[in-house]
């Protein structure tokens, strides 16, 4: 079992019992995941279709050896080397309006971490009404600019972290934006389940 030394025994307690969803585990979703796991949370459900392909290495947690292997796959390997007692609950499936609930409805958090606007725009949507934090990004491509990178809250419940408007449409992503939006979702999601006001 991982122990974060610094987290009070409470703390540690309300990271190992909460269950957190990650929608995508590509450069922002085998990002937040590693953050979030070294933090000491335990308890994840991971959906993503893909597999890793030579072009992620760029900007996600994942290696050479593992091209090939779904991405689910691959990055629970990978985050059992950092705790190998964690729960993890894989869906190697696109996620569409028809599977959302059955895939994330009993997760405490979601963490929106798709490449594409249409399904970004679509978890958003979805999973905002069902009342539980969404901390979702938009903006994150490119080069510099660090200081645009921010996290807003819109509404009750949704966390949106970027600069809203460097996409990877324009711009390609690069691992320091990419891992730093990936760091702020995980920052946002883990002072959110602490109680840490924004």
């Amino acid at each position: 079992m991982l122990v974060n030394p610094f987290l009070t025994p409470g703390e540690q307690e309300r990271f190992r019992s909460v269950t957190i969803g990650v929608a995508g585990a590509g450069g922002l979703g085998s990002n937040v995941l590693m953050h979030l796991v070294r933090s000491g949370l335990e308890r994840f459900v991971i959906a993503d279709f893909d597999r890793v392909s030579p072009g992620n290495l760029n900007r996600q947690f994942f290696f050479q050896d593992q091209v090939g292997q779904l991405k689910t796959e691959a990055v629970a390997e990978n985050l059992r080397r950092i705790n190998p007692d964690l729960s993890l609950q894989l869906h190697p499936v696109r996620i569409t309006e028809e599977n959302l609930w059955s895939v994330f409805g009993q997760c405490d958090l979601l963490v929106e971490a798709f490449d594409d606007a249409e399904s970004k725009s679509m978890f958003i949507r979805k999973t905002v009404p069902w009342g539980r934090p969404v901390v979702a990004a938009s903006g994150l491509a490119g080069w510099g600019r660090s200081n645009e990178m921010r996290v807003r809250k819109v509404g009750k419940n949704l966390y949106l972290v970027g600069d809203l408007s460097a996409g990877v449409g324009d711009l390609p992503p690069e691992s320091p934006r990419v891992g730093l939006a990936a760091a702020l979702e995980a920052n946002t999601a883990a002072a959110l389940i602490l109680g840490v006001e924004f």
